[in-house]
């Protein structure tokens, strides 16, 4: 009886000690699990193949993909040049219509006579092509980067007034009637209650503008002359140069540049926004 009272303390200590192991001991990484990976790598080898394959039958719309890639490294400097020029314009561009756009939309939700006056001119902004205004705007601003700015903000400017308003109108309204019970001034309830509770849609907006920052900025390039660098006017070069290898590198870049900003701007979001349970999701 001593024998197997002893035998069984024994194995429930060692059960007890491989359990406390397997709870201390940290599950891989996702983007180490093959089921995570693979698919995303599997995916890009078909592409390449249907790439090369189209550049073979239709050279004149699909360049080799080794002759991107030789382009890419033989010329990366000149195309970091232009992209930090494309990636300052769609920056401050941003930083613009965020501001405009964070302040018209809390005036909105404070003052409704302001969200009657100014959210049908935003929609009509929204739905104008800026393309056929660029011109006009090099008329007006002139031919250095401004126009490029005005574009770029324009673009950017919808999504964040759209999201913010939306974000500082939807506090539920029993929140609302505590923090009047309380005689809450409206500056502390939008300090206090409404901003924090717009920060999940301010995110779920600028996930959206980063990347279409990069668009604006490609887009004023190419259709705002005076144009002096940046990767749309690399584009519009190389096109009228047929130089298809060029482009499609330029494009390349493009695609990262959106890439890592939706990334960065992903990890902020997670981190300002640990205690909303749209960070975990």
């Amino acid at each position: 009886m001593t024998t197997t009272s002893t035998t069984s303390t024994a194995s429930a200590t060692t059960t007890t000690a491989e359990s406390e192991a397997a709870a201390t001991r940290r599950p891989l990484p996702g983007w180490i699990r093959p089921t995570v990976w693979a698919p995303l790598v599997v995916m890009l080898a078909v592409l390449a193949v249907l790439w090369q394959i189209g550049a073979t039958t239709m050279p004149y719309l699909l360049p080799p993909l080794p002759a991107v890639g030789e382009t890419l490294a033989t010329q990366l400097p000149y195309y970091l040049q232009n992209a930090g020029i494309t990636l300052v314009e769609s920056l401050v561009g941003l930083g613009i219509g965020f501001v405009a756009a964070f302040v018209l939309a809390v005036l909105t939700s404070e003052l409704p006579i302001v969200r009657r006056a100014v959210m049908p001119i935003a929609i009509v902004l929204n739905v104008t092509p800026l393309v056929a205004i660029a011109p006009a705007l090099v008329v007006a601003f002139g031919f250095g980067p401004l126009p490029k700015l005005v574009i770029t903000a324009l673009i950017c400017f919808f999504p964040i007034l759209i999201n913010t308003a939306a974000g500082l109108r939807s506090v539920p309204q029993p929140v609302l009637q505590v923090y009047r019970t309380i005689d809450a001034s409206r500056l502390e309830m939008l300090v206090h209650l409404r901003i924090p509770n717009a920060l999940p849609f301010v995110f779920a907006a600028l996930r959206i503008v980063f990347p279409l920052s990069i668009i604006g900025a490609v887009v004023a390039e190419l259709s705002a002359s005076g144009s002096t660098g940046g990767l749309g006017t690399v584009i519009s070069t190389a096109s009228s140069m047929n130089q298809l290898a060029v482009v499609y590198a330029a494009i390349a870049i493009l695609a990262v540049m959106g890439v890592v900003l939706l990334g960065l701007i992903s990890l902020v979001e997670r981190r300002v926004l640990r205690w909303h349970r749209t960070a975990n999701e």
